[in-house]
C-alpha cells in the first residue's frame, strides 16, 4: 500500500483542504491545495466528483447481486448489451491481458472453475483517474489547484501549481506497515501498489484460479493510475519474475518486495 504525505515545506498561507468517503469498500480521499481550496464551490466540485465514483461502483460491484457487471458475471445478460461505460471498461480489460501476457485477467475462475466476470482489478484504477481528470478540469475556472486523490493507498497526483512543493508518496513495507520502503516525490502520475499486507491473499493468478504468492508487494509508478494498478496486479501475479517485464514498459518504474525480503527496484519515476 502507498501512504501519502506532505512536504514539511508546504506554504502555510496557501490554502488546501481534504475530504474522505466509503466507496467501492474502500477510504477515498480527495486532497486540494490551491486559492479556492476551502471555497463551497469547490466543496461542491469534490461532491460531485464522489457522486460520480459512487455511480461507477453501482455499475461495476460484483457484491451488489443486480449491477450490470453481476448480471454478466452470473449470465443474465452479455457485455454487448451493456451500459456503453461498462462495455468500454470490459474493452480496456481486455487490452490490459494483451499487455500484461494473460498476468491480468477480467475473467476469473470462481470456486467450482467456471468463469466469471470480475473487472474490479481495474475499475478501482480507471474510475479514480477518470474523477481525477474531470475534478481537474472543472477547477480551472478558479484558478491554479494541486490535486490528489488517495484511493485506499492508490494515488494519482496532479499539480498545476509552480509555488508548490512535490506530494510525497510514501510506500509501506509490507513486512512492517509502521516501516517505510521508499518516499518518492511526485508532481503528476500515479502510484499502485498490489499485495497481501491489507487485504490478505486475494489476487488470483487468471492461469492457475490460486492466489499468487510469488511477493508481498509490487509497486507500480506511472502517468496514469489505470495502467499502474492492472500492471501493479500483473506484476504481483508474475512474481520475481516481473522484474524483466517491469524494465519494458515505458514511463512506468516498479518497487517488488519477496518473500525471502528482498527489495528490487526497476526504473526511475518521472517527477
Amino acid at each position: 500500500m502507498s501512504t501519502l504525505t506532505l512536504s514539511p515545506a508546504v506554504a502555510t498561507d496557501l490554502p488546501r483542504r481534504a475530504w474522505v468517503a466509503q466507496i467501492m469498500s474502500l477510504p477515498i480521499s480527495i486532497h486540494l491545495r490551491g486559492p479556492a481550496a476551502e471555497s463551497p464551490a469547490i466543496a461542491a466540485l469534490v461532491a460531485e466528483a464522489f457522486g460520480e465514483l459512487r455511480a461507477d461502483e453501482e455499475l461495476f460491484s460484483i457484491w451488489r447481486p443486480d449491477s450490470p457487471a453481476s448480471r454478466i458475471r452470473d449470465g443474465r445478460d452479455q457485455i454487448a448489451d451493456a451500459p456503453p461505460r461498462l462495455r468500454h471498461v470490459a474493452a480496456l480489460c481486455e487490452l490490459a491481458e494483451y499487455r500484461t501476457g494473460g498476468a491480468f485477467s477480467a475473467w476469473l475462475p470462481d470456486a467450482s472453475g467456471v468463469l466469471r466476470f470480475n473487472p474490479t482489478g481495474l475499475v478501482k484504477g480507471w474510475a479514480v483517474q477518470q474523477a481525477s481528470a474531470l475534478l481537474g478540469e472543472r477547477l480551472r475556472r478558479f484558478g491554479a489547484h494541486d490535486l490528489m486523490i488517495n484511493a485506499g493507498g492508490d494515488i494519482a497526483v496532479a499539480c498545476t501549481r509552480t509555488d508548490t512543493p512535490d506530494w510525497v508518496v510514501a510506500i509501506e513495507d509490507p513486512r512492517d506497515r509502521s516501516r517505510l520502503l521508499r518516499a518518492l516525490h511526485l508532481r503528476t502520475g500515479a502510484v499502485a501498489t498490489s499485495g497481501t499486507a491489507a487485504r490478505g491473499a486475494h489476487i488470483v493468478d487468471p492461469a492457475t484460479g490460486m492466489a499468487a504468492d510469488g511477493l508481498l508487494s509490487a509497486t507500480v509508478i506511472g502517468p496514469e493510475l489505470t495502467w499502474a494498478d492492472v500492471y501493479a496486479t500483473a506484476a504481483f501475479v508474475k512474481g520475481p519474475t516481473a522484474v524483466g517485464w517491469l524494465a519494458t514498459l515505458d514511463r512506468h518504474a516498479g518497487l517488488l518486495v519477496e518473500p525471502n525480503g528482498r527489495v528490487t527496484a526497476i526504473g526511475a519515476p518521472e517527477a
